[in-house]
């Protein structure tokens, strides 16, 4: 099963069919992540199963009906794809937390260089989780069968996603203040030398005047 958001589960292969599914779907893929983020889970299907996720963490199904196996594979692709976001979003923070605590030691933080690196690099990771999976979005065969509904939620709380998608979204809107403050003060360090280099020119224009009265 292959989500539209760039992740890819798959059932029941072995580790060389698996690599030859992934090398078959890579020409299609764009803007692909250097690391993978991957995650492995064990299904037992039997009519006395109580659906649902066992303290092991072994999904637990009464028949592995493709359309269980769906649902499965929807909540699944979800915690991959949130684990990748949240990895994306840690190293942004790795990249800011010094320059906030420049700043809360009243200290200037970093030249306009360095500046504009981190403003990069925190649109880029900002850019990059804009068009996240939503969480909250049921799988569309939940429409035509309605009885899987308890099966998705269950799986939905096993694996936190809508806890996990609401953090996520809040780390983004920290990461879009920290952007927007970051260049904010890239406006007023410029706006200071601006200013300077014109009381300088100011300066140079009077004591220029002065100079040719004297010499007058």
């Amino acid at each position: 099963m292959v989500f539209r958001y760039g992740v890819v589960v798959t059932i029941g292969l072995d580790p060389l069919s698996e690599d030859q599914v992934l090398r078959g779907i890579l020409p299609r893929v764009q803007a692909r992540y250097a690391n993978r983020e991957s995650e492995a889970i064990q299904i037992g299907a039997g009519p006395e199963s109580e659906e649902g996720v066992d303290l092991d963490g072994v999904v637990r199904l009464a028949a592995a009906a493709p359309e269980k196996l769906l649902v499965v594979a929807d909540a699944l692709a979800k915690s991959v794809a949130l684990a990748q976001d949240e990895r994306r979003i840690a190293e942004v923070f790795d990249i800011v937390e010094p320059w906030a605590c420049q700043l809360a030691d009243g200290r200037r933080p970093g030249g306009r260089r360095e500046m504009t690196r981190l403003i990069g690099q925190a649109l880029l990771v900002q850019h990059r989780l804009a068009e996240r999976v939503a969480v909250r979005d049921k799988p569309d065969i939940l429409w035509d069968r309605p009885d899987l509904e308890r099966l998705y939620a269950r799986l939905e709380t096993e694996y936190d996603l809508i806890e996990r998608g609401d953090i996520l979204s809040r780390k983004l809107d920290l990461v879009g203040e920290t952007v927007t403050v970051m260049t904010d003060l890239l406006d007023a360090q410029r706006s200071f030398r601006l200013e300077a280099m014109v009381v300088l020119l100011i300066l140079a224009e009077i004591a220029l005047t002065l100079w040719q009265m004297v010499r007058g």
